[in-house]
């Protein structure tokens, strides 16, 4: 039986497979449709210092090949996260590796956030660092499209912690592998990639968005080729290891994501649409690799053929 064990420099997962964060919630719920401790990692909805009820309904719209969200980073903040029995205490007992997703609108509530969670480190796998937040001290421009910004979000986290970090970067910023390389060098251990695409969607009858704050993100099978392109060129441009996302449906698509430079993938929308469907994932990879005489996941890792 081939070997998915995971080697992530400071993370090790039993698997290649975690969930995309805001498309899991804390796992509780799909903890009734299979053991989430089967899963790689559980990356859980962003959490910030601060309570946030999120933007107006209605907030979600499908579209042709994906979906549109713009539920506004929607959570029950840190300190709610860490005692509400759907939270933290919930995924102490479920045995999963935890890697909580942590925001903020300036640099000091990153800080905050992933020092508040230091003190739950045994609890925890890694944090992901989400910088495709508005800065309110920079007039709400986005951490995740200025990299001067985002180095200094980086840095500050990497201060306050000493948890494995990731970064997940935006695909709104065109020269990715430079980013990518500033936010390694400012102590971020792996790069995740990519988060939504801004997109919109009108109802001819009513003329109105379907989104009530009229632009949405982007995810689904409609941004795989993009993903897949960025995730590559990051692949490149750092030598840490690299966490790909963006319409994974299938098994397939996450050996795509693998060939292309790489180490893990996270699922996302298609868990609207099939609660098992990274289990499935799971198990196609594993027969695929059985199948084809391949020995660990690590052996596809960046094999691309140019």
């Amino acid at each position: 039986m081939a070997d998915l064990n995971t080697d992530l420099g400071k993370i090790q997962l039993k698997n290649p497979v975690m969930t995309a964060s805001g498309t899991f919630g804390y796992g509780k719920e799909y903890n009734e449709f299979f053991p989430i401790s089967d899963l790689g990692a559980v990356v859980v909805k962003g959490i910030a210092p601060f309570e946030s009820h999120g933007n107006s309904t209605p907030r979600i719209a499908e579209v042709t090949s994906g979906m549109l969200n713009a539920i506004g980073l929607q959570g029950p903040g840190v300190d709610k996260f860490i005692n509400g029995d759907d939270y933290l205490p919930f995924l102490r007992l479920s045995g999963a590796d935890v890697i909580v997703n942590i925001w903020g609108r300036t640099v000091d509530e990153y800080a905050e956030t992933a020092s508040r969670l230091s003190d739950f480190a045994k609890d925890l796998t890694g944090l992901e660092i989400n910088i495709s937040c508005p800065n309110v001290k920079e007039g709400g421009a986005s951490f995740g499209t200025d990299i001067k910004s985002a180095v200094e979000v980086v840095k500050a986290v990497r201060d306050s912690t000493d948890l494995p970090l990731i970064t997940k970067l935006s695909p709104n910023f065109t020269a990715v592998g430079k980013f990518a390389e500033a936010v390694v060098d400012a102590g971020s251990d792996m790069i995740s990639l990519i988060n939504t695409l801004p997109a919109m969607a009108i109802d001819i009858k009513t003329r109105k968005p379907k989104i009530a704050n009229v632009f949405g993100g982007l995810s689904g099978p409609a941004i795989k080729p993009v993903a897949l392109k960025m995730v590559y060129e990051v692949s490149k441009a750092v030598d840490v290891p690299v966490i790909g996302m963006g319409g994974i449906f299938s098994y397939e698509d996450a050996l795509e994501f693998f060939i292309a430079g790489a180490s893990a993938v996270a699922v996302g929308t298609a868990i609207f649409s099939n609660p098992y469907a990274p289990v499935h994932i799971i198990k196609g990879i594993e027969k695929f690799l059985d199948e084809n005489g391949i020995e660990k996941i690590s052996d596809i890792v960046g094999s691309i053929k140019l």
